[in-house]
């Protein structure tokens, strides 16, 4: 079927009452504002951008620590592009993101995957490449495989890597979560596999659904789990069978298992969630960046680490307010100039949002639909 067939669909199924659906992953928030999705629903069916973005939720200890690695370390540093921008709480007299740092001399350079890091270290090897990785299952996966597969020794990692189900457990198990069915994310079923969230059908009886990226497959999501709900029948149904198989990606969650423990980790301005990151396991110790240079680390920045004053970025990453909503939505916060790291990423749902034209503010202007 074609997407104005799904849409049809959708609408026949759409109650009267509102009904809320929370799509997890910043690739689907993006591909559904970019696509009009909303503005073509029923009034009653509200999508709600859920903590799908790495870089919102990337600790701001992590990114002060690898700023202050950058900064005093004979190193080059490398990250991801967006992590560059995002910025941390610090005086105005110090850099206050990697970009920063780099403007202000630091060997600070962007990279697109963990093969860019191997080779960056293979064509300098008397120098030191610290690999700053932050990212949920599906960027974390290939750096278990870099390492797994043999680094070279002057290749470190500085890892902020992120498990998603955690915080949707945690979201589900508050009093209200603020939806009742839910888009589990594509990319990451890709890898970890669909089963891996089946907790949201068996432990809280809610609608679930996988999906990809394009509107055909979003809207077919949407449709099973409005049915789902109309026949009071939960279940997890793969909508993207094409890409999520039964189990995943064997040999990515095998790299996984065999270089990275689960701990307990922090989230930018929500807390420590059990169980939701990454650390490198003992084995994998010379390539520990942590290790290398431990004076970094400093626990007092869990106490500042919530977002910069005014920035609702961890309500909106949870969902309870929509981007457009915050104080600082294009008011103080634009993608030029961003204070809060939803602003930043091309997955933050702020960014998502300013960058499909919907420039008002909820808090100085009528609402306007977007896409």
């Amino acid at each position: 079927m074609n997407a104005a067939d799904w849409l049809e669909r959708v609408r026949s199924l759409t109650p009267a009452e509102p009904v809320r659906v929370l799509n997890v992953c910043g690739g689907h928030e993006r591909a559904i504002t970019m696509a009009g999705l909303r503005s073509a629903l029923p009034p009653t069916l509200e999508l709600i951008p859920g903590p799908g973005c790495p870089v919102c939720i990337c600790p701001e200890e992590d990114v002060y620590e690898a700023i202050q690695v950058a900064r005093h370390e004979d190193v080059t540093l490398v990250a991801f592009g967006d992590m560059l921008r995002v910025p941390v709480n610090a005086p105005k007299r110090e850099p206050r993101s990697l970009e920063q740092a780099r403007a202000a001399g630091a060997d600070v350079r962007p990279i697109a995957s963990p093969a860019a890091a191997v080779a960056l270290a293979r064509e300098n090897p008397g120098r030191t490449i610290v690999f700053f990785a932050a990212g949920f299952e599906t960027t974390t996966a290939p750096v278990a495989a870099m390492l797994a597969e043999g680094a070279p020794d002057n290749l470190l990692v500085l890892l902020s890597g992120r498990r998603t189900w955690p915080a949707v457990r945690m979201l589900l198990e508050a009093d209200e979560p603020g939806f009742e069915m839910m888009i589990v994310p594509g990319h990451v079923s890709t890898v970890m596999g669909a089963e891996e969230w089946h907790f949201v059908v068996d432990d809280f009886h809610m609608p679930a659904a996988v999906a990809g990226f394009r509107p055909e497959t979003l809207l077919a999501a949407l449709v099973s789990v409005l049915r789902q709900r109309r026949d009071g029948r939960p279940k997890l149904e793969n909508c993207y069978p094409e890409v999520v198989r039964p189990g995943g990606n064997a040999f990515a969650r095998q790299q996984l298992e065999t270089v990275m423990d689960t701990v307990d980790a922090t989230w930018r301005g929500i807390g420590t969630i059990p169980r939701s990151g990454f650390a490198l396991r003992p084995a994998y110790a010379a390539h520990d960046a942590r290790r290398r240079f431990p004076d970094y680390a400093d626990d007092s920045r869990k106490r500042v680490g919530e977002m910069p004053p005014g920035c609702d970025c961890a309500q909106v990453v949870l969902g309870r307010i929509r981007p457009n909503e915050c104080r600082l939505y294009g008011v103080a916060c634009t993608p030029r100039k961003p204070i809060g790291p939803c602003m930043v990423s091309d997955e933050g749902a702020c960014r998502i949002w300013w960058s499909a034209g919907h420039r008002d503010n909820a808090h100085r202007a009528p609402k306007r639909s977007v896409g």
